[in-house]
């Protein structure tokens, strides 16, 4: 069984989603359910910080893809940043990209989670 550690942390302008290690079918509740916390509890601003993923499966893309409904819905930005190469090859083939904010760095997800 895989293993990912999800932490929420909130920061002044925004919620950060620390993801560390694989993201598969098995570990993907965890950070489904942390998604939907932040979501309840009505945040609007989240940076999920992917420094650490080191891998993720279909059912991993599919925590951010069925998420984009209530994001949209809600009018949450959600931007991922520090995606490794291998994951971000992932999202490009499977066209995830058009609909998910990716940013290369924390600075770069805080511009546009602030619209410059």
């Amino acid at each position: 069984m895989t293993k990912v550690d999800v932490n929420v942390v909130q920061e002044s302008d925004f919620t950060l989603i620390d993801v560390v290690g694989e993201l598969d079918a098995s570990s993907s509740v965890d950070l489904d359910t942390k998604l939907q916390e932040v979501i309840d509890r009505g945040d609007k601003k989240l940076l999920i910080n992917c420094v650490g993923l080191t891998y993720i499966s279909s059912a991993g893309i599919g925590v951010f893809t069925s998420r984009l409904d209530d994001i949209e819905a809600d009018h949450i930005t959600m931007v991922l940043f520090d995606v490794a190469d291998n994951i971000r090859s992932v999202f490009e083939i499977l066209g995830v990209d058009q609909f998910l904010n990716l940013a290369t760095t924390k600075e770069k997800a805080i511009q546009i989670i602030k619209g410059q």
